[in-house]
Formats: C-alpha cells, structure tokens, sequence
C-alpha cells in the first residue's frame, strides 16, 4: 500500500510558544512525528512512503534526503519527498499526487496526527475490505473532539459518510485527519485545485457531491500537535 505524508505547515503556533524545531521534527514519545509515521507505514507494508515539506524547512528536507539514503533505524525506506511551500494543506495533497496513482488504495495523514498503533491496525485492515466492498474512501474519524475547528462528520446508520460540516448538525464524530482514499479521488483533488478551492474539507465535500461512497472508521482518540500542551497530551495517549 502507498502512503503519504503532508508535512508542508509552518508550525506557526508551536513556533509562538517556544517551539523552535519544526513541527515534523518535534518529538512525542522520543521520536520525532515524521519518523513515527513512517515507521508505522513500514510496519503495515508500505510499497511507498510520499512526503511534502515547505521550502522553508531546511532541517526537514535534510532528514528526509537521510532517510531516503539511509533508511530507518537500518530498514530501507520506499521514500519520494517533495520540497515545496504550498498556500493550503490540499495543494500539499495535489504536490503529492503523482505518486498516488496507479494503486488500490493509499493512506494519507497530516504530519501531526497521533494516534494509537493498535487503532492504525484495524483502520488498514478496514480500508482493504471498504475497497474491496466497493467503497472509494474510509476516513478516520474520533468522537474525541479536542480541535479548535474540527470538520464534523454525518454517517447514518452503515458508518457511510453523509456530508462534512463546520458545525455538529447532530454529528456525532469529526475528521481525525486520516484518509484512506483510491485514485478515483485524485481526479476530484485536480477539479478543486483548478476552482481554485483550498482546504482538505473542501476537497472532501467535493468527494461527496462527485458521489463517490466513504465510510467512516472510528478510531479511539485522535489528536493534533497544534500548541505545546498537545505534546504532553498526546504522549499520554500513547502511554495509555
């Protein structure tokens, strides 16, 4: 399975508090938030792991040109990265799409994404069978809401997803920033790009009105390194 990382955010926040390594490079746990995902990606059989950081993260492009040369913790890592500043976190996403395409399916989170292995598991095991069902996407989704602006999601009944919302509208669960998506996906990302349209929950309200079917996978919490205190939460949750 291919996977992608969007690691392009300034981390401007972080930066605010006293933060002054870049985001991707933070660590959580004793290992950095770029080097944890892909190390769980190899560990669920990454035929290909793509990156994209900003040009200004010098000491992040530098560890992945070590990465793709020396590969992780001894292992060889399949690695393409692109170095490029992009105006939203979906023109990250569209940086990345050539290396998306021509496979089943393919996984794609933010750099900052933390969540519990064992969760990440059952998800992978989940988006093989929603693919093989028919399903063009399975999103990772949390009742655990702890976002300053979180994308509700509405399912029904079956977890198919019904819509993307900036407000509850009775839903129950919001975006945890993991998409398991197919190629089909790629020609909407293209679509919103020449709208000109930014932001991933726009694409993903694209995804929905070009009437491709998404099922929702819960995960149990999920969390994002925006400020500080996330560090410490998010070791907690791993420690737990």
């Amino acid at each position: 399975m291919k996977y992608a990382i969007i690691a392009a955010g300034e981390g401007s926040r972080l930066a605010a508090e006293g933060v002054t390594m870049p985001k991707p490079l933070v660590e959580v746990g004793g290992e950095s938030l770029l080097e944890r995902l892909i190390r769980i990606f190899m560990q669920h059989d990454a035929t290909e792991i793509s990156v994209v950081c900003n040009e200004q993260m010098t000491q992040v492009a530098h560890r992945l040109e070590q990465l793709q040369q020396g590969g992780l913790h001894g292992k060889a890592v399949p690695l393409h990265y692109v170095v490029k500043s992009t105006p939203s976190s979906m023109h990250s996403f569209y940086a990345l799409a050539p290396y998306l395409e021509g496979c089943e399916a393919f996984v794609l989170t933010t750099v900052d994404t933390i969540f519990r292995e064992e969760d990440f598991s059952r998800y992978v095991d989940a988006l093989s069978s929603a693919v093989a069902a028919g399903y063009d996407g399975l999103m990772g989704v949390t009742d655990f809401v702890d976002d300053e602006k979180p994308l509700y999601v509405g399912t029904d009944e079956d977890m198919d997803i019904t819509g993307f919302f900036d407000t509850p509208s009775g839903c129950r669960y919001i975006s945890g920033g993991i998409y398991g998506l197919t190629p089909a996906a790629l020609a909407t990302l293209s679509r919103c790009v020449e709208r000109g349209e930014s932001r991933m929950r726009n694409f993903q309200r694209a995804l929905v009105a070009d009437g491709q079917r998404l099922r929702a996978h819960a995960f149990g919490q999920v969390l994002d390194i925006d400020h500080r205190s996330d560090i410490e939460k998010a070791e907690d949750l791993l420690r737990a």
